[in-house]
């Protein structure tokens, strides 16, 4: 580290400020990745395996230096290395700045994914788009939530190498004209549009001490060279200038505000641009190999779908089959339908994604021709080979009601259609997207998510990984179902007491970093109560806040009153045209202003809510964490990866029986749970019914009536008209999460649970058995159901 500080950054170590120390480690850490990487590539060249590449959004990876220190086998060194030098690791490792390529669970999921597949060895890319800012940098301001720019690329990235001679340029707009030829068929030429260039950036994705390294391909969009003249207007100087804009804002930003017109063709111009570039790269990649006819393309090669995002890919696909390289309809359609596979997220119709019809033929005017020649053709199948779906051709057409939508052209255009829990895909299939099933039975299957145990366990909470590997040796970390080895230690006292000590520790650093961010004093031996999420109506933060507000109305009633000291700790962003969940996060600071200063309770419950959500920061709570809040409306939550990463860290969940939480109960047991609320039929039932009644439940229970009548009064807000939307909301929109239906299930389970923490002893047996039974929740095992189960992948051993 010395001779490369010298050689590097010209400095003594002694002189060395943490940045400096940040890049020098770097540098000697990508030295060794590139061996591994230039390695992987070369045996992948020779042995040409079949390989996964993976369409996503969102690539949420987080902080990159501790990962692959960890997985290269130097990151013990390392921080032995800074401490002798008279340095802390983790102020160096804070110098890294979170990537802002993702979001919430959908990015991190796909980020956990990639680690599994180089770590299990398989041959696989993930793809995505290099945005030069995040979705936003949180702040609050008063209490509301205030979006800065997240410009994370403001300092060069060490983890990125720009290949700029693969760049692959991508086409929008323009006209279409359909020529015959000689032999009778069609050719389309695609003529007049607007080029926009794809410059990948690769980021090395390395697998735990094995030298095998993927590949994260980021696409930047950057002007064409040669095409300064795109439009004869574009010769106007400010004109140009503004053009070199409209091309730069692709890659600009994740998720710009689909709200408006605009907006939605941003979306629809940075999905068509992902994988177009992808595309195109995939089958250079196919070429290069000297393979046979494209025909046999899914004997290399298998596309995942990360949700309707990428779904364009399918017509895209067919675009280049048909009209690059020369293919008719019926076999450029059955290439196309042997290569993709489809991951549906959610079962919720508005989360769905719809374009309008317009905005795909002004800006995609090819691929909106194929688009609609798929749903046509699908259509008459449905009406000659199933007339008893005939009547629901309506519902299931790709078109339809002026829109097209993409998860419809993703279960058509793929040959798997996979769920990420077992309710979730049991929904799909019998509710959401029956008609599909009885089409397609053997496209539906479950995956259950997962998480790297290797960031979320031995990374983030080394005191938890050692106490583990005493315990019950090593075999765990590349084997993580050997965790189930600690059922054997649920009755052992001394690991109970070592164990309890862990979280200790933990909390005491959890509570040292809110009071340096945020001021606010925390009861380190107080229950931390954690909900970390994306805001949103469904995930139900609002009944979390409620039941706070409930425990200070009965603390006001009688100071003397004997709970355990509770802090609960809030981390979300709420999209920022998202008003109502925005005005939650306005109510739950509001709330915690008044609980966290008002001396009459004695500060038996703290309310905090830490602003900016990433992976970096849910390092440090998810350690921490006593109760994990999983309390999604049942039926609503796909999976969830919060309660899996929570679990695995030794938190007892409190939960609906929704995603996976029913997953982890089933593996868990009843009395290692908190399980309330209504259940997924429950739920539907009174949709299908409509016999619920919120204002029912408003005026029926008190404590419900308290509560909401202090939203209406201005209790607690600054005026009085400050939280009256979320009153009427919840009354004149029928409280359709069920926020107020749950409420008394839920404050009983939480009882139960202050109960059950008074126990330390028996709290820590429960705490043994999650963490033994979350190594099922490791994405190595997803992975490996993905590539034998779908993708039919060998493992590439040197």
């Amino acid at each position: 580290m010395k001779s490369k500080m010298e050689t590097l950054k010209g400095k003594n170590i002694t002189d060395a400020s943490h940045k400096d120390l940040y890049d020098v480690i770097c540098a000697i850490v990508s030295e060794e990745v590139n061996k591994g990487w230039l390695k992987t590539e070369e045996h992948c060249k020779q042995k040409q395996p079949k390989q996964v590449y993976y369409l996503s959004m969102e690539f949420l990876i987080g902080r990159l230096l501790e990962s692959n220190l960890l997985n290269v086998g130097m990151w013990k060194v390392c921080n032995e290395s800074l401490r002798r030098l008279g340095f802390t690791p983790t102020d160096v490792y804070k110098e890294e700045h979170d990537p802002g390529l993702g979001n919430g669970g959908l990015g991190r999921l796909a980020a956990c994914f990639l680690d599994s597949l180089a770590t299990l060895s398989y041959p696989g890319h993930g793809f995505c788009i290099r945005y030069r800012y995040g979705m936003f940098e949180q702040r609050f301001i008063n209490g509301y939530q205030t979006e800065l720019p997240d410009y994370w690329l403001k300092e060069p990235y060490p983890w990125e190498t720009r290949r700029a001679d693969e760049a692959i340029e991508v086409q929008f707009g323009g006209n279409v004209t359909m020529l015959k030829r000689n032999d009778g068929s069609l050719e389309f030429k695609h003529e007049n549009t607007d080029k926009v260039l794809a410059v990948p950036y690769d980021v090395p994705v390395v697998g735990y001490n094995n030298e095998f390294v993927n590949t994260l391909r980021l696409w930047s969009a950057e002007q064409v060279d040669s095409a300064s003249h795109l439009h004869a207007a574009t010769s106007n100087y400010y004109q140009q200038l503004e053009h070199n804009h409209s091309i730069e804002q692709i890659s600009g930003m994740l998720y710009p505000d689909d709200s408006t017109d605009e907006g939605k063709r941003l979306r629809i111009k940075q999905e068509y641009f992902l994988v177009a570039a992808s595309l195109k790269k995939i089958i250079n990649d196919y070429k290069a190999m000297k393979q046979k006819s494209l025909i046999h393309l899914h004997e290399k090669v298998v596309i995942q779908i990360n949700d309707t995002h990428p779904s364009m890919a399918i017509p895209e696909m067919m675009r280049i089959l048909m009209d690059e390289e020369g293919f008719g309809w019926e076999n450029a359609w059955a290439i196309t339908t042997k290569v993709f596979a489809y991951t549906n997220h959610t079962i919720m119709s508005e989360a769905l994604e719809k374009w309008p019809i317009s905005m795909i033929q002004e800006l995609l005017p090819r691929l909106y021709m194929i688009i609609d020649e798929i749903n046509e053709r699908f259509c008459q199948g449905i009406w000659f080979d199933y007339p008893e779906l005939r009547d629901s051709i309506p519902q299931m057409a790709i078109i339809a009601d002026g829109q097209i939508h993409m998860a419809h052209l993703a279960i058509v255009g793929s040959f798997s259609v996979n769920g990420v829990a077992q309710l979730h895909t049991d929904i799909l299939k019998n509710h959401e997207m029956k008609n599909f099933n009885k089409l397609y039975p053997e496209r539906f299957n479950n995956k259950t998510n997962g998480i790297t145990h290797r960031r979320w366990l031995l990374m983030a909470n080394p005191r938890l990984a050692n106490l583990i590997s005493e315990t019950i040796g090593t075999r765990w970390v590349n084997r993580p179902r050997e965790l189930t080895h600690l059922l054997r230690y649920v009755n052992d006292n001394p690991l109970l007491e070592r164990l309890g000590h862990v979280k200790e520790k933990n909390k005491q650093d959890l509570a040292r970093y809110i009071h340096q961010t945020t001021g606010i004093l925390v009861d380190d031996q107080s229950i931390f109560d954690v909900q970390i999420k994306r805001m949103h109506e469904y995930k139900r933060q609002l009944l979390n806040i409620f039941h706070v507000i409930y425990l200070y109305n009965e603390l006001k009633e009688n100071p003397q009153l004997d709970i355990t000291p509770r802090t609960f700790i809030f981390c979300a962003k709420a999209a920022p045209g998202y008003y109502f969940a925005k005005e939650i996060i306005k109510l739950i600071n509001t709330v915690a202003s008044i609980v966290n200063h008002d001396a009459t309770i004695n500060g038996k419950i703290k309310v905090v809510f830490l602003e900016n959500y990433n992976v970096s920061l849910a390092e440090k709570i998810v350690p921490a964490a006593d109760v994990s809040e999983q309390i999604s409306t049942a039926s609503k939550e796909a999976s969830g990866t919060g309660n899996m990463k929570m679990m695995m860290n030794g938190a007892l969940t409190i939960g609906t029986l929704d995603g996976a939480n029913i997953e982890i109960k089933n593996l868990v047991g009843d009395p290692n749970i908190f399980i309330f609320g209504l259940r997924a039929e429950e739920v539907n039932a009174y949709y299908q019914s409509g016999q619920y009644s919120a204002s029912d439940m408003y005026h029926n229970d008190e404590r419900i009536t308290q509560i909401m009548d202090q939203l209406r009064d201005g209790i607690f807000g600054h005026h009085d008209t400050e939280f009256t939307d979320i009153y009427y909301h919840l009354l004149s929109t029928n409280d359709p999460f069920f926020i107020l239906k749950d409420f008394e299930s839920y404050v009983e389970t939480h009882q139960l649970i202050d109960e059950a923490y008074r126990h330390q002893d028996k709290w820590l047996s429960k705490s043994i058995v999650n963490i033994a039974h979350s190594g099922k929740f490791s994405s190595d095992r997803t992975i490996q159901e993905y590539a034998t189960g779908i993708w039919k992948l060998d493992k590439q051993l040197k």
